[in-house]
């Protein structure tokens, strides 16, 4: 089968081309040859970015894909020029979504205040205001300010002669994580801290996550089975963990001598306020990919948080987290409280 790949030299998409390659499938990979990534010798790339899919409809149809497998389709826009741009060429195009389509992300973030139960479907209420990050002084990964994945996936899914597939993504992790999700605790766990301290409502909260290569494989099942065709999936790991039970977790195979220490907010500085709504769990049902596309995890998740651990040792990040454990305290004041508490 021939695939093209928008966008597929970042965090995600190499390991989705290695997976397509080893299956034994024709890549090429569209990108802005601004990321150096480790693509295997075979994959065909062409330079140029995405605003101009429209001029490069010529260059496509030489390659003529059979699947059209869109990494970074942030926008109703970006979607409607995917859909232009392939429609008459293609057989199918993939896009990959986000978990914050859903309505407990307003809760989460809150803009809502009745909690959703978890955990969610790919039937589950949407979200009713759009935009998520248009209010955000900063946005993750720097999305633009009309990131929408809802918008995006209506666009996909709403052109009878160009199929979609959706794979709605959890928090991603692993080598090569933009978002550095593990830095924060392994920061406080290399710097032997006896403790770790978490918020309690923050130590009880579940969200759903997933490794970097079980992701891609699934990214690549979806691309390369017909039984994907107007279908939307979930994949996340399927263990679920407490964020408690997920640094503990992280420091035993990082081989850390403290511990999680949880404290009610009453403990806590009373200017301490948390960035989210804790009450609000934030977990997805992946059942169906598994039972349609026969989806299982490629890497076990204390091997998949081994590696990603290996890999964040030797890739301290230069910036300061905005996104990862924003809930974390400076020592010197989880040293106080750790002295109350004690």
């Amino acid at each position: 089968m021939k695939i093209l790949i928008i966008g597929g030299t970042n965090f995600i998409g190499p390991p989705v081309v290695r997976h397509l390659i080893a299956m034994g499938h024709e890549v090429s990979v569209f990108h802005r040859g601004k990321t150096k990534a480790n693509l295997p010798p075979d994959v065909h790339e062409i330079l140029g970015d995405r605003s101009q899919l429209v001029e490069m409809k010529s260059k496509f149809q030489q390659l003529s894909p059979q699947v059209v497998v869109d990494m970074v389709a942030y926008t109703e826009q970006d979607a409607l020029t995917l859909m232009n741009t392939f429609a008459g060429m293609a057989q199918r195009v993939v896009t990959i979504s986000s978990m914050d389509v859903y309505r407990a992300y307003e809760v989460i973030l809150g803009k809502e205040s009745e909690v959703v139960p978890v955990p969610l479907t790919e039937d589950s209420p949407l979200r009713s205001s759009l935009y998520p990050f248009r209010e955000m002084p900063i946005r993750p990964l720097d999305a633009p300010v009309d990131y929408e994945k809802i918008l995006v996936e209506q666009v996909v899914m709403a052109n009878p002669d160009l199929p979609g597939t959706i794979v709605r993504l959890p928090m991603v992790y692993g080598e090569n994580d933009p978002l550095n999700r593990l830095f924060p605790y392994l920061q406080r766990m290399g710097d032997r801290r006896s403790a770790i301290l978490l918020e309690e409502s923050i130590a009880r909260w579940c969200g759903s996550y997933g490794y970097v290569e079980n992701i891609a494989y699934a990214i690549a099942l979806a691309a390369t089975n017909e039984r994907a065709t107007n279908c939307i999936y979930h994949v996340a790991d399927v263990e679920v963990l407490t964020e408690a039970e997920r640094v503990t977790r992280v420091g035993k195979i990082a081989q850390w001598q403290g511990k999680v220490v949880v404290v009610p907010k009453s403990q806590l500085p009373p200017e301490w306020k948390l960035p989210v709504n804790t009450e609000q769990d934030w977990l997805v049902d992946s059942t169906r990919i598994r039972q349609e596309l026969e989806y299982e995890e490629i890497v076990s998740l204390d091997e998949a948080l081994q590696r990603t651990i290996n890999w964040q040792w030797n890739h301290s990040p230069q910036q300061p987290q905005q996104f990862a454990a924003p809930w974390l305290l400076d020592y010197a004041t989880e040293d106080a409280i750790l002295t109350k508490v004690a």
